[in-house]
């Protein structure tokens, strides 16, 4: 009779081993937004973010009749005198929130209001009067090279088209886009970090870039609405949909929200 031996098990090789122990992959789906501090990052949500239901235009006009029955005469929070501090005053936001801006400029706009009695104060005292302002050096940089282009091209007067804005230092679309709401009264959508969530996080306007949040938006939001609608999204993103904790429990569109992981 042969005699038996025993075999231990056979040793799996590199290859199923390095199958057995990795980790599942997560689902690719679509992107969602996640906004930290002033910066803002997509991330993959999975394959289940596909099956979100878009907004129908019923539900979009519903959720801007509610801002505007909450605030009917919305006002951006940049303290200003007139368009030329506007400008310089949006420029100056970048990367910096609006409170800290004010701070700086309620004691530079009166003795800075026009191009000319800015390019007067100079790029050093600039630079001392804004130093509380996150890359102060490079802005005061930029205002003063704004100034001197608004003199020489403008007359001095700010222009009133987005392609002449995103012209001067330091002005990009959503700087034009912010002017020519505020000081010109044109139906713009600036898109910064808080309209940037709130479009992507609602399910109502999903994009990869501000610029698509931005077409989107435009697209679906009445035009009975839109002169108001990128300062209701943004007043909405700052106190409500928050970025780290939003808010849910006291949101006026949260019945209308697709966010899958809102608190109501």
């Amino acid at each position: 009779m042969a005699k038996r031996t025993h075999r231990s098990p056979a040793k799996p090789t590199k290859k199923a081993a390095g199958i057995l122990a990795a980790k599942p992959r997560p689902n690719r789906g679509t992107t969602s937004v996640r906004t930290v501090g002033a910066k803002t990052r997509v991330e993959e949500v999975g394959k289940g973010a596909k099956r979100l239901k878009p907004w129908t235009a019923a539900e979009v006009h519903e959720a801007f009749r509610r801002f505007q029955e909450a605030n009917p005469e919305p006002r951006g929070e940049l303290e200003h005198l007139n368009p030329f501090t506007l400008l310089v005053a949006v420029v100056l936001s970048a990367q910096a929130t609006d409170a800290g801006v004010n701070k700086a400029t309620r004691e530079l706009f009166p003795i800075a209001d026009t191009p000319e009695k800015m390019l007067a104060l100079g790029e050093e005292r600039l630079r001392e009067a804004i130093k509380t302002i996150g890359l102060y050096r490079t802005k005061a940089k930029n205002v003063i090279a704004l100034s001197e282009k608004l003199i020489n091209e403008f007359g001095g007067e700010v222009p009133n088209t987005r392609a002449e804005l995103e012209s001067l230092p330091g002005a990009g679309r959503k700087t034009a886009n912010v002017v020519l709401n505020m000081a010109f009264g044109q139906p713009t959508m600036a898109v910064d970090t808080h309209v940037f969530r709130v479009g992507n996080r609602t399910g109502m306007a999903p994009g990869k870039t501000p610029l698509d949040v931005e077409l989107n938006l435009e697209r679906v939001i009445p035009p009975e609405f839109m002169l108001h609608a990128h300062h209701w999204l943004i007043l909405h993103g700052r106190y409500t949909c928050l970025a780290r904790k939003p808010r849910c429990e006291v949101c006026i569109i949260n019945d209308l929200c697709r966010w899958p992981e809102k608190t109501v």
